[in-house]
C-alpha cells in the first residue's frame, strides 16, 4: 500500500444485532471501523472468527473502534447464527454482493476440484477519515482478531 491511504468504498447495508436497522460507512466518519468479510454463517472457520471478534469486542470499544462482520447471508441467517453462538458483533448482510465486490473480496475459489465464486476471508481496518489503514487478505483465523486489535491500537 502506498503512503496515500485508499478511501474505503462507501456502502449502506442492513445490520443484525446493531442499534439501527442499517449501517452506512459514511455515517461512521470520525470513528475507526473494522470490517471482517467471511464466507458463510455457522461454518467452523467463520464461527471461530466471529467468536474471536466477539471475545474482543469490549477491547475494540475501549479504543473507540466499531467492528462489523459482513457476509452474503440474509439477516434471518445472521439472527440465527448470532443467537446459536451467542455472538454480539453486529453482522451486515451483503446479499447482493455489491459491497464484497467493491472491496475486492468476491473471488473465484476452489474446493474439491470445483470452482465457484465466494467471499475470500478478508479484514479491513478503516481510519476515522474513511481510509483503509490496513488490510488482511486470505485470513487465517487463529490469532487474527488479536492482530487486528493491535493494529487498531496503533492508529
Amino acid at each position: 500500500m502506498s503512503d496515500t491511504l485508499e478511501k474505503a468504498p462507501d456502502f449502506t447495508l442492513p445490520v443484525q444485532g446493531g442499534a439501527q436497522s442499517e449501517v452506512s460507512l459514511s455515517d461512521l466518519r470520525g470513528t475507526p471501523v473494522v470490517l471482517f468479510f467471511y464466507p458463510r454463517d455457522d461454518t467452523s472457520g467463520c464461527t471461530k472468527e466471529n467468536e474471536a471478534f466477539t471475545a474482543l469486542q469490549d477491547d475494540f470499544a475501549q479504543i473507540g473502534v466499531q467492528v462489523f462482520g459482513i457476509s452474503k447471508d440474509s439477516l434471518a441467517s445472521h439472527e440465527k447464527f448470532m443467537a446459536k453462538k451467542n455472538l454480539t458483533v453486529p453482522l451486515l448482510s451483503d446479499e447482493h454482493g455489491t459491497t464484497s465486490e467493491d472491496f475486492g473480496v468476491w473471488k473465484e475459489k476452489s474446493m474439491y476440484g470445483k470452482k465457484f465464486m465466494g467471499i475470500e476471508r478478508s479484514t479491513f481496518l478503516i481510519d476515522g477519515e474513511g481510509r483503509i489503514a490496513r488490510e488482511w487478505r486470505k485470513v487465517k483465523v487463529p490469532g487474527h482478531a488479536e492482530e487486528v486489535l493491535d493494529a487498531a491500537k496503533a492508529l
